[in-house]
C-alpha cells in the first residue's frame, strides 16, 4: 500500500513515520498493491489528532481519532478501519478482489487537502472530490464507511448527481434532482 504522511503544522519525525508504516502494514492483506492511504497528523487542544484516509478500488475508508499520544491515535485508527471492514466484509471483498471499478478510477471519492477560504463565517471548511458513478446502495456502504451522515454521488443509473444521508429515525433518504 502507498503511504503518504502529511504533518499538519509540525514535524513528523522518522520514528513516527516508521511506526505508522508498521501498523498500516497490517492492512496490506485486505488491500495489497491497490490501497493508497493517507496519513494527517496534528495537534488539537493538548491532544494528538490523527486522521488515516485509505482509497482501493474505489472505496474510501476513514478515521480520525484524538489520543494523547500517536501511538496509542494509530492503534485506534487501525481498530476503527478493520471494524468498518469486518462489517462490509462481503461486499467489500468481493469489490476489491475483482477490482470491479479499474485501476484508472481508483481515485474515486478521494478527498483533497483542505483548503482555507476568505469568509471564514460563511465556509468552515472545503473539500473536492472525484466521484466515478455507483448506485445508491454503494453510496450508503460509502457514507457508513467514512462515518458521515450524507454522501454526493453520481447515480450510475440515471446519470445525474445525488445525495443520499441518515435520517433520524435511522432510515437512510435520497436527494435527487428533478430535471
Amino acid at each position: 500500500m502507498k503511504i503518504n504522511i502529511i504533518g499538519r503544522q509540525l514535524t513528523v519525525y522518522e520514528d513516527t513515520k516508521e511506526m505508522i508504516t508498521e501498523k498500516l502494514s497490517k492492512l496490506d492483506k485486505y488491500f495489497g498493491d491497490v490501497g493508497n492511504a493517507t496519513v494527517s497528523l496534528s495537534h488539537k487542544r493538548n491532544l494528538s489528532t490523527l486522521e488515516i484516509t485509505i482509497k482501493a478500488s474505489g472505496t474510501l475508508f476513514r478515521s480520525e481519532v484524538d489520543a494523547e499520544s500517536f501511538r496509542d491515535a494509530m492503534d485506534k485508527s487501525i481498530d476503527n478501519i478493520e471494524r468498518q471492514i469486518r462489517k462490509n466484509k462481503s461486499k467489500l471483498r468481493k469489490k476489491l478482489r475483482e477490482g470491479i471499478i479499474p485501476d484508472s478510477e481508483i481515485a474515486a471519492a478521494s478527498l483533497q487537502p483542505e483548503e482555507e477560504t476568505e469568509q471564514p463565517d460563511l465556509i468552515i471548511r472545503k473539500k473536492k472530490f472525484e466521484y466515478t458513478p455507483m448506485y445508491p446502495e454503494e453510496a450508503i456502504m460509502q457514507m457508513n464507511l467514512i462515518g458521515h451522515t450524507f454522501f454526493v454521488f453520481n447515480d450510475a443509473s440515471t446519470g445525474k448527481t445525488c445525495v443520499v444521508y441518515t435520517r433520524k429515525d435511522g432510515n437512510y433518504g435520497l436527494i435527487e434532482p428533478e430535471n
